[in-house]
This record gives structure tokens, sequence and C-alpha cells, in this order.
């Protein structure tokens, strides 16, 4: 078996694919790059449509994924030892998130055959008792960068590399929750999960969830609207809600 400490760092391999691309490129930028403006989408924007290449063939977004949630996520690149645990951790979280109506989609500025290449060799190591993992769902080739421009997911460390972003984007193709975290931290894909969990509970019950919420506990109910309201909910007997105050009610789940 492999080990993860058997890989290079993730710093030594940043700086490895900055050199090789920009002497593709001939430069960190061509003019035309500079000139390019993109504006990251906002949480209640519509997700930027796309069409890509992946290691399960092409798609095309926001099409193939209708009535779906999605959680579209980067990484920085292949082969580094942060990255590889997180595509063993989500890809042997899947059928999680399929339970949940959700569909994932990987991308880097790798290529393909850079992709097909670490993929397979996921599947010759064991972390924390996961072994022989195969990663099924689609990871995107964008070396030229088209998918990861638009979503805001090159930022100022590199010029050539992605940060680790995360999009929950849900079935009206609208950008729900964004993550990022810096290259030396790996994702808590428990979090990640409890998320599509919260906002699938709000949208289905019009409630918020409280501070660390897990299925099964108490939801909020809207806050009051007027003083009128207000006081109907502190006088309130009814037995499936109960107020702290005038502004902070909760549903209790049955």
């Amino acid at each position: 078996m492999t080990n993860i400490g058997d890989f290079v760092t993730e710093q030594d391999v940043f700086i490895i694919y900055d050199d090789i691309n920009n002497s593709i490129k001939g430069g960190k930028n061509t003019k035309m790059e500079e000139n390019q403006v993109y504006r990251m989408p906002l949480i209640g924007d519509p997700a930027p449509a796309f069409e890509a290449v992946t290691t399960q063939g092409k798609i095309k977004f926001p099409e193939d994924y209708k009535g779906k949630w999605v959680i579209l996520f980067s990484h920085p690149a292949d082969f580094t030892p942060v990255c590889t645990t997180e595509f063993m951790t989500f890809a042997s979280m899947a059928d999680e998130f399929k339970a949940l109506n959700t569909e994932l989609i990987g991308l880097s500025v790798d290529s393909l055959y850079a992709h097909i290449a670490w993929l397979r060799k996921i599947q010759d190591i064991e972390w924390k008792g996961m072994k022989d993992i195969e990663v099924k769902f689609p990871l995107i080739e964008d070396i030229r960068m088209d998918v990861s421009n638009k979503y805001g997911m090159i930022q100022s460390q590199s010029n050539t590399q992605a940060v680790r972003a995360v999009f929950v984007i849900d079935p009206k193709a609208i950008v729900r929750t964004i993550l990022y975290y810096p290259a030396s931290t790996g994702r808590n894909f428990d979090e990640i999960k409890r998320i599509i969990l919260a906002l699938q509970k709000a949208d289905k019950d019009n409630v918020a969830t409280p501070a660390n919420w897990q299925p099964g506990e108490d939801t909020i109910v809207p806050t009051a609207g007027s003083c009128g309201v207000a006081k109907e909910r502190m006088e309130s007997q009814d037995e499936d809600n109960y107020c702290l105050d005038w502004f902070l009610c909760f549903k209790k789940e049955k």
C-alpha cells in the first residue's frame, strides 16, 4: 500500500505546476486574460453555466443536473496529500450524498490524464479504514481555467491553481452556500453533508436551523413580523412550538 506521506508536499507541487503552466502560457497571464473580469457568484445568484470534459465524460451544467442538489468543489492539484485524503473521503460518502439527491462534481486545473492517473493511484491507498476507493463522480479537466474563473476559484495564492472551494447549488441552480479553505486545511465533509440536510430542511418546512443543528433536533420558526404576532407567540399554548423570547421561537421535532 502507498502511504500519504510518500507524496511530495502540496507547496512543492504548486511551484512545479506554476512553472509548467507559466511556461505554456508565456507568462502568468496572457493579455486577454488580464483584460478579462470575472465576477464571483454570491449566495442567491444563479450558478454559472458551463460545459466540461471530466473523468466521467462530458457534462453540461446545469442541464445535466436538473432537479438535483450539486456540490461543486475545487482542489489545488492532483497527487497532493491533503487533496488525496479529501477525495478518498468524498468518494466514500458518495452514496450518502446520492441518498440526499445530491451529486458531486470535482475540479482542478490538471489535465484529464493526470486526473485518471491520480484516481487510479488513490485505489491503492489505505487511510483511516478506507481502501480500494473508486472515485465515480466526475472530476473536471480545467486547464484553461474556464470553470475556475467563473466561480472565483483562482485566487491570490496562485494564478494557476484553484483554491479549496465548495459551492452548494440547489435544484433550481441557485448558489446556496460557499465555503473556502486554505491549502493546508482539509475540508470537513460531515459539515458539508450537514449543510445539505439543513438547507433541505429549511426549504421543506420554512424554518431555520440553530447553531450545531443536527437532523431530528428542534428548528427555529421565522421571526415575528409584528407586535401582534410577537404577543400571540408568547401567549400561545401550542404544544408544537415554544419561545425563549418573542424573537426566538422553536418548532419541536416530533
